[in-house]
C-alpha cells in the first residue's frame, strides 16, 4: 500500500473524528440535559399538603416549583434535582421530608416539570438563587433554609451556597468535581474540555462555601464516582463530613435497604439555629 492511499486513510478518518466533535460541540446540551417536561400537579403525585408554585424570570421564562411547607421551627430544604426524571419523581422524597416536619421546596429546571425554557448552567443557578430569594421574600428565615443539591443539582447548590452565606447548610447528594470531568468519564475519545458550555465547576467553587457541609455518595456509584466525593470534601472547608453508602448506587441512597436519610436527619437536626 502506497504512502497516498495512507495519508488519504489517515485524512479521511481525521475528517470523520473532526464532523463528531463538531456535531458533539453543537449538540452538547442534548448530550447533557435530559429533559422530563411532565408537569403533574402535586396532588396527583399524593401529595395533598405541597403546593406548585410558579416563579417568573426577568426573561419571561416560568420556573416551576413544588412547596410542602415546614412545621413551625423546623427547617426548609431547598432541593436541586437530578438530570433524570421530574419533579413527581421526587414524590417519595418530599414524604420523608415532611413525615419529619421538614418543609421542601423543590425547583424545576427550564425544560423539566413543566417549566419554559431550555436549561443552561447559567439560568438553572440564577433560577435557584431566584428561589431561594423568593423562599426568603415569603416568610422563610435564610438561617432555616438547607440547600440540597442531587446529582447534577450538586452543582447548581454549591453555587447557590457559595452566593447565599446565611443558608444553614449544604446537602451535596452524589456530586461531581466538574462536568467536564463526568463527560470525559462517558465519553473519553471526545476533547470534551475545549468547548463545553456548561461546566458547573464544583471543585472551584466548593472553597467559596463557608456554610456546613454534609456529602452523601453510593459507594457503587457508576455515573459519578465516589472518588469525586471524595475529592469535593476534600476541597470543602470546616465543617464538613462524608456519609458512604456501602452498596448505594447513583439514586439509590434511601431505598432498596440504603438509608441516607437516618444520618442526613442527624447532621439537620445539629445545625445551629
Amino acid at each position: 500500500m502506497g504512502l497516498p492511499v495512507l495519508l488519504k486513510i489517515v485524512i479521511g478518518l481525521l475528517a470523520g473524528f473532526g464532523l463528531i466533535v463538531a456535531a458533539a460541540y453543537l449538540g452538547q446540551r442534548r448530550l447533557q440535559y435530559f429533559p422530563d417536561a411532565r408537569r403533574v400537579a402535586p396532588a396527583a403525585a399524593g401529595l395533598p399538603n405541597v403546593r406548585e408554585v410558579a416563579i417568573k424570570a426577568p426573561d419571561g421564562a416560568e420556573i416551576v416549583n413544588w412547596w410542602g411547607k415546614a412545621r413551625e421551627g423546623q427547617p426548609t430544604l431547598l432541593y436541586f434535582h437530578g438530570n433524570g426524571g421530574a419533579l413527581v419523581d421526587r414524590a417519595p422524597r418530599f414524604e420523608r421530608a415532611m413525615a419529619v416536619g421538614w418543609g421542601m421546596f423543590m425547583m424545576a429546571y427550564r425544560g423539566f416539570g413543566g417549566s419554559s425554557g431550555s436549561p443552561t448552567e447559567a439560568d438553572n443557578v440564577a433560577d435557584a438563587l431566584r428561589a431561594f430569594d423568593y423562599l426568603v421574600a415569603n416568610g422563610v428565615p435564610a438561617s432555616r433554609l438547607v440547600l440540597y443539591g442531587e446529582s447534577l443539582g450538586t452543582g447548581v447548590a454549591a453555587q447557590v451556597a457559595a452566593a447565599r452565606p446565611a443558608a444553614a447548610g449544604l446537602v451535596l447528594d452524589a456530586p461531581y468535581t466538574s462536568a467536564v470531568a463526568v463527560g470525559q468519564l462517558r465519553y473519553p475519545f471526545l476533547p470534551i474540555g475545549l468547548g463545553m458550555a456548561d461546566r458547573y465547576e464544583t471543585d472551584k467553587v466548593i472553597g467559596k462555601v463557608h456554610i456546613p457541609l454534609i456529602i452523601l455518595h453510593g459507594v457503587r456509584d457508576p455515573v459519578i464516582p465516589v472518588a469525586m466525593g471524595r475529592e469535593i470534601l476534600r476541597l470543602a472547608n470546616e465543617p464538613k463530613q462524608m456519609v458512604e453508602i456501602p452498596n448505594g448506587g447513583h439514586s439509590d441512597i434511601y431505598v432498596n435497604g440504603n438509608d441516607a436519610f437516618r444520618p442526613l436527619q442527624t447532621w439537620v437536626t445539629a445545625l445551629p439555629h
